[in-house]
């Protein structure tokens, strides 16, 4: 990790769980994180924490709502004349709604389609050419999947959420196809966790506190900071690597 302290990633959906933990990582290692989500103020005690840790990068917050293609265009304006650019995209930020596909409301599938896929090819759009304007050959771009790309669970309530996930593996080696034949040496890579113990399980059962927490119940689940320490193991990676997938999950889920 020693060559990317100083220099710029962004984390989106870096609040809570997994963003916040990749964004604190990225600064421990040295590292000038550009944290965003809707509520900047759980950014910002975050920023406050890493600071009073004494670590030796920063954490910027930034508020922004990918919902709206307009204020990622104005956070990477900002990101370009505040810190030249970015270096490193991690695309993080992603949501599930209980709308199956026989019952489910048109608004739900729309907002999963929104920030799931749309939000992170824009990200990934314009993290690419803040990167080629500054002739950086070197960066990396992460989105952070789901096992939910990889297999269909028989669950209604994340049929369609899956689907969104099954795109970003596409997407992922798409991208990677793209970059190759662009003839650069930016690589891209998607992770892949299992059941992780983080606020999404109560926002997709958000009415049923009983359902939600019995998702973390029948085993022990992976923890925020386990996908922090692959996308730091992916960042170490040698400049001639590149890791395509990471699948990781608890030892006791069963797929």
């Amino acid at each position: 990790m020693e060559r990317w302290k100083g220099r710029v990633a962004l984390v989106t959906g870096a609040s809570v769980g997994i963003g916040a933990a990749i964004a604190k990582e990225l600064v421990r290692y040295g590292m000038k994180v550009v944290g965003c989500a809707r509520d900047v103020e759980k950014i910002q005690k975050l920023a406050d924490e890493c600071q009073s840790t004494g670590h030796s990068g920063v954490l910027v917050p930034f508020k922004c709502d990918l919902n709206n293609e307009e204020e990622i265009l104005s956070m990477f304006a900002a990101i370009k004349a505040q810190h030249k650019g970015v270096d490193v995209c991690i695309n993080n930020a992603g949501l599930a709604h209980p709308e199956s596909l026989l019952n489910g409301n048109t608004s739900g599938w729309k907002n999963m389609m929104d920030i799931n896929v749309l939000a992170l090819c824009i990200c990934t759009r314009e993290a690419y050419q803040s990167m080629k304007e500054r002739n950086v050959d070197d960066g990396h771009i992460i989105n952070i999947n789901s096992m939910s790309g990889h297999r269909v669970v028989p669950s209604a309530d994340v049929h369609f959420y899956s689907s969104t996930k099954y795109a970003v593996t596409a997407l992922t080696e798409g991208l990677r196809q793209e970059l190759r034949e662009a003839k650069t040496h930016i690589r891209a890579t998607c992770i892949s966790p299992g059941v992780v113990e983080t606020e999404f399980a109560s926002r997709l059962y958000k009415d049923n506190a009983v359902k939600a927490a019995a998702s973390y119940s029948k085993f022990k689940p992976l923890e925020a900071i386990d996908i922090a320490n692959s996308v730091t193991y992916v960042l170490s990676a040698p400049p001639h690597v590149q890791i395509g997938d990471i699948q990781m999950r608890p030892v006791e889920q069963a797929s």
